[in-house]
């Protein structure tokens, strides 16, 4: 459904985009991963052509990117796209007509994206009146008006609550279930890891890496992470090493890297003699994967 090859863009001397490649079949749900300033936003400015890149090439469905391939991208950006002196109706309606759809197939398309996004309730009430997660589903509704293949959610859920949250997901997944393919950025690595069938981390312009979360898994070759706290973090490590342990930092954690899985008893025991104030096991998560790919 979405194929980039070879994308560049600079800006001056700068670089935002090189020689990035990402496909997307029909029907994925891709989390595009990475810090501020990886180029994702050029990538999506130049997916929906406001931008042009200095080389290379995007296809919507084995098109090239133009002003034919518009109808079939959806974008909700990371700031609402509605008026919000509006209702909801109204918005979509707004919308509708600038794609072109008139008389009742506007009417029913704006009664039914409503009912995709759970806003049939809403559809008198104007958008400055409701809840952030509401308006979140609303300019989703917008970028589904006049049915995309391929639609871009960026950041969908940042600075909602965690019910508005879960909703929202929810609807990203039935949208996969129509058929939809769709591209997810998003800085919050748990919906990543919930939603996502692929990841790529975005650094500097190119894809340093790709695939499912357990393709991603096997970059860090343990089947645990442990976690303790010693007020002897030196002698911690010195005794790591001499189980031949990784050790990393995940912010103010004191980690290491368990090839197999052992019982708690076991793990203190090859720490005796160090203080220990806590310890933990957590599973691989993409956390994890995510640091180590981008901090290298």
């Amino acid at each position: 459904m979405l194929k980039i090859e070879g994308l560049k863009k600079s800006y001056g001397p700068r670089t935002v985009l090189q020689d990035l490649n990402l496909h997307i079949p029909t029907g994925e749900i891709y989390g595009l991963l990475g810090p501020n300033g990886a180029g994702k936003t050029t990538t999506i400015n130049i997916l929906s052509n406001l931008l042009q890149a200095d080389a290379g090439h995007i296809f919507i469905n084995g098109q090239p990117v133009s002003e034919r391939t518009k109808p079939w991208l959806g974008i909700a950006p990371q700031e609402n796209l509605i008026y919000r002196s509006l209702t909801c109706a109204e918005n979509l309606d707004f919308f509708a007509r600038l794609y072109g759809i008139s008389g009742k197939e506007r009417r029913r398309r704006v009664q039914l994206c409503l009912e995709s996004v759970g806003l049939s309730d809403r559809t008198t009430t104007i958008a400055e009146r409701l809840s952030g997660g509401m308006k979140r589903r609303l300019s989703m509704a917008i970028a589904l008006i006049h049915q995309p293949k391929l639609v871009v959610l960026d950041e969908p859920t940042t600075g909602l609550d965690i019910e508005a949250r879960y909703d929202l997901w929810e609807l990203i997944r039935t949208l996969q279930k129509q058929g939809m393919t769709i591209l997810l950025t998003t800085h919050l690595l748990d919906e990543a890891e919930r939603l996502c069938d692929r990841i790529g981390f975005l650094k500097q312009g190119t894809i340093l890496q790709e695939g499912t979360l357990t393709e991603l898994r096997q970059l860090i070759p343990a089947q645990e992470i442990l976690t303790i706290q010693t007020p002897d973090e030196e002698a911690a490590i010195a005794r790591a090493q001499t189980l031949n342990l990784t050790h990393r930092r995940y912010g103010s954690d004191l980690a290491f890297w368990l090839p197999q899985h052992l019982e708690l008893k076991d793990i203190i025991a090859q720490f005796d003699g160090v203080p220990l104030d806590a310890i933990a096991r957590h599973p691989i998560r993409l956390e994890h994967i995510y640091l180590e790919v981008t901090k290298g």
